[in-house]
């Protein structure tokens, strides 16, 4: 019989959770290297580059690697020999661990959970509760698997009840496309089939646990049918096109995760869940011998990676730029944005939008400016703003055309693709969108010189800021015409693999 003592649980899990918010699976790094090295969209490469650069920083400066830092959700594999000397039970001992994690002060994650989900919706400020899942099983340890998902990456998770005849496989090659850029690809796909609705999106997120393995798979070749569909859906993803954040490119996925499970003869359950750029988990086993600590991984393990140079960059001082000079940019264009921004998610949007339509002035004057789509981190020790990228774009869409045609805004900046609405609303106000890496957000941080609220401080995180930047790396993702390099560049890049012009292998 082996003894838990209360503490133990907590500080695991209060440690894994710190851990894994600044430094990746050295699988995922190594993955995303080589797709890095054989990538032959340039576009697609800087995004990677950005990426691995961000990595590096945060295991060297114990930051967090996104802003996003995710919702914990945690598996138990309790031993059925083991006894508990706590007083809570294990689900609070889980969720304390989560509070202390969130609010260490050395390193302060951002809370980003809300209670009354379809109601007030307010922050309930530690990051908890978590997702958490018990199984019981023989032995007399306590097994932990812990992660943390981001909301973007979640929010393009895919089900569907599939007729018993139907393929998975085109099904999936429907769904990823639709799936946009917000889920900050090259990451991985979570497929649960089989059992019922519930088991199978517990199959995709649990598969998301499993050590990145394609290439050994592809050497030694599929033993049953989810290894097959494993082979069969990294290739066929790939031929997609979609590539890094969506710019179109070689490597849309770093490997495709399949669990299966015995299922009703009349049903066929199939779930998506992505990982994203910041794929962060961990497990530990508690034995009674005291707290389990995470082991760093050694620094030279990450790759010496440099962003290339390139004729196409320009400087941008935002302070100065006009709508004129917004005309002239291209799409794909790399800037590099100088002087004020403010920024912006979806409650402040809600807010202003409720503002206008009540015929009063904004507290922020928005003409001539641009917004990014951003909710940082905390500050801590000489910081003046923690990790800051950019949230998914498209869940400000419904705002945009309110946003240009009643603020006289001059652009936005955010994550992935814009959906038509918007895009039209840009076009027709003569606006632009520039996207900035998701996954990169340490990185971006450092090209942000200062910070202040200057709106909504009621909001937390969503508050709007005023940033001063300084060469804060960004693409033209939608020019003033209306034209998307997220519609245009996996189309080019599809052919082309296609073709043959480039091989994805």
């Amino acid at each position: 019989m082996t003894t838990i003592r209360q503490d133990d649980l907590i500080d695991s899990v209060a440690d894994a959770l710190q851990f894994i918010s600044y430094y990746h699976p050295q699988d995922f790094i190594q993955a995303l290297h080589k797709a890095y090295e054989k990538e032959a969209n340039p576009a697609a490469r800087d995004a990677m580059a950005q990426i691995l650069i961000n990595s590096r920083m945060c295991a060297e400066g114990h930051r967090p690697i996104c802003q996003d830092t995710g919702i914990v959700t945690v598996k138990l594999k309790v031993g059925m020999n083991v006894r508990w000397d706590a007083e809570m039970s294990v689900t609070d001992m889980v969720n304390e661990g989560v509070r202390r994690a969130y609010q260490f002060s050395d390193n302060v994650l951002r809370a980003s959970i809300l209670e009354d989900p379809d109601g007030a919706r307010r922050n309930t400020g530690d990051n908890t509760p978590a997702v958490i899942h018990y199984e019981i099983v023989p032995g007399d340890t306590v097994e932990v698997y812990v992660a943390a998902k981001g909301g973007g990456s979640e929010a393009k998770s895919k089900f569907a009840m599939l007729n018993p005849s139907d393929s998975v496989v085109d099904w999936v090659l429907e769904m990823v496309p639709k799936m946009g850029a917000g889920w900050c690809p090259p990451g991985m796909l979570g497929i649960g089939v089989g059992g019922t609705a519930e088991k199978a999106m517990l199959l995709a997120k649990e598969s998301l646990l499993d050590p990145i393995d394609i290439q050994e798979l592809q050497e030694r070749g599929a033993s049953n049918r989810a290894e097959e569909l494993r082979l069969e859906l990294y290739d066929k993803v790939n031929r997609l096109g979609i590539g890094a954040q969506g710019l179109g490119g070689l490597t849309t996925v770093l490997d495709v995760k399949v669990r299966d499970y015995p299922t009703h003869a009349a049903n066929k359950a199939v779930a998506i869940i992505p990982n994203c750029a910041a794929t962060r988990h961990t497990h530990f086993t508690l034995d009674g011998t005291g707290p389990a600590r995470q082991a760093p991984p050694k620094l030279e393990d990450w790759p010496q990676v440099a962003r290339e140079g390139g004729g196409n960059t320009r400087r941008v001082n935002l302070d100065t730029v006009t709508r004129e000079d917004v005309l002239s940019w291209q799409p794909g264009e790399t800037l590099l944005l100088n002087g004020k921004m403010l920024t912006g998610r979806d409650a402040a949007h809600k807010k202003m939008v409720d503002i206008l339509a009540g015929g009063e002035s904004l507290p922020v004057d928005l003409a001539g400016r641009f917004i990014y789509y951003v909710g940082p981190v905390d500050p801590v020790r000489e910081e003046v703003v923690g990790p800051a990228g950019p949230t998914t774009a498209t869940r400000m869409d419904k705002f945009t055309r309110t946003m240009l045609e009643e603020t006289g805004l001059l652009g936005m900046i955010g994550k992935a693709e814009r959906g038509p609405v918007a895009i039209e609303a840009i076009r027709d106000n003569r606006a632009v969108y520039l996207m900035a890496v998701g996954g990169a957000a340490y990185l971006v941080a450092q090209a942000i010189k200062d910070a202040k609220v200057v709106a909504f401080p009621e909001l937390g995180m969503e508050a709007i800021y005023e940033f001063q930047v300084e060469d804060m790396p960004v693409t033209v993702a939608v020019d003033s015409q209306g034209e998307s390099v997220h519609n245009t560049g996996p189309l080019i890049w599809k052919e082309k693999i296609a073709s043959g012009e480039v091989a994805i292998k």
